[in-house]
């Protein structure tokens, strides 16, 4: 090609013009969304990116359409107890991994430094409005909250602790369920936590659970409704097995909103839902409400 035809101006063909329009605008979408990581957060529900600190201030939930991001179990401890007032129990309990199931503990291992949690449940006992609590706040983020022998343990230690000391106990559910790697071990949790839960009820203490977004299998099935009051947050996922499983089992088409907290208020298995701003006050009303002889 001669060198004056290599500068000469071509004109584009109609498929190299949208081809070049497809660069433009996926080098715009680049150019919009390359921000510092840790500074913006995407909405799941309506796709909008939300700085950090705006969703801080507005309790983890979006401020564009409302729905509500997962609240990590420490934030949510100090979005509802008096400040500086949380003692953990029973940090670094390490499972034994009955069943020697491949991977496990290397999985285990990754879970903990990502999440700079020890295991799917935070336990311990604080205060709100002044009045001490036994707590037990589940994370999503550790192995999508699922029950296995630590996390049964933790919270059925927690239990007696709140018994012996006459306390009311607050736990936090969000659960996948069951911890498949544990087997049979992961299901005795079950019974385990609800036991200790009915030696609470007799001594006349209060429990509350507060169900958060998703709340199922195992733990829908035992300690998450076994609530002298039971609170969800709006919108919240509730269930036992889900929602597609129901469907191809009988065969039918489930209602709008089916094990949804809205659905599970209207049909009696919800107390109340209450709006993640004000529930450190229900929760304080609630407490106060019930006075124990120490």
């Amino acid at each position: 090609m001669p060198l004056k035809e290599m500068f000469k101006k071509r004109t584009l063909t109609p498929q190299e013009k949208k081809q070049a329009e497809r660069i433009r605008k996926a080098k715009d979408t680049l150019l919009e969304y390359q921000v510092p990581e840790g500074l913006f957060q995407k909405c799941s529900s309506c796709g909008k990116p939300v700085y950090n600190e705006d969703i801080i201030e507005n309790y983890y939930i979006c401020p564009y359409c409302g729905s509500y991001f997962r609240v990590r179990p420490r934030n949510r401890i100090a979005m509802v107890l008096d400040k500086g007032t949380f003692q953990e129990w029973d940090e670094r309990m390490e499972t034994s991994d009955p069943l020697n199931f491949p991977g496990y503990k290397k999985k285990l291992e990754r879970q903990k430094s990502v999440t700079n949690m020890d295991e799917a449940v935070i336990t311990g006992k604080g205060e709100i409005g002044g009045k001490e609590v036994v707590i037990a706040v589940m994370g999503a983020d550790f192995m999508m909250g699922s029950m296995g022998e630590v996390v049964g343990e933790k919270i059925t230690r927690a239990v007696e602790r709140a018994t012996e000391m006459r306390l009311p106990v607050i736990i936090f559910t969000c659960s996948g369920g069951a911890r498949m790697q544990e087997g049979i071990i992961s299901l005795m949790q079950m019974a385990k936590t609800s036991a200790a839960l009915r030696k609470h009820d007799e001594a006349g203490l209060l429990y509350i659970t507060v169900l958060t977004d998703p709340t199922t299998g195992g733990v829908t099935a035992s300690f998450a409704m076994l609530g002298d009051v039971i609170l969800a947050e709006p919108g919240a996922l509730v269930g036992f097995a889900g929602p597609r499983v129901i469907e191809q089992t009988i065969g039918q088409k489930l209602p709008e909103g089916f094990q949804r907290s809205e659905f599970l208020l209207e049909h009696g298995f919800v107390d109340k839902i209450v709006e993640r701003k004000n529930l450190r006050k229900v929760l304080n009303t609630i407490i106060r409400s019930c006075e124990y002889e120490q």
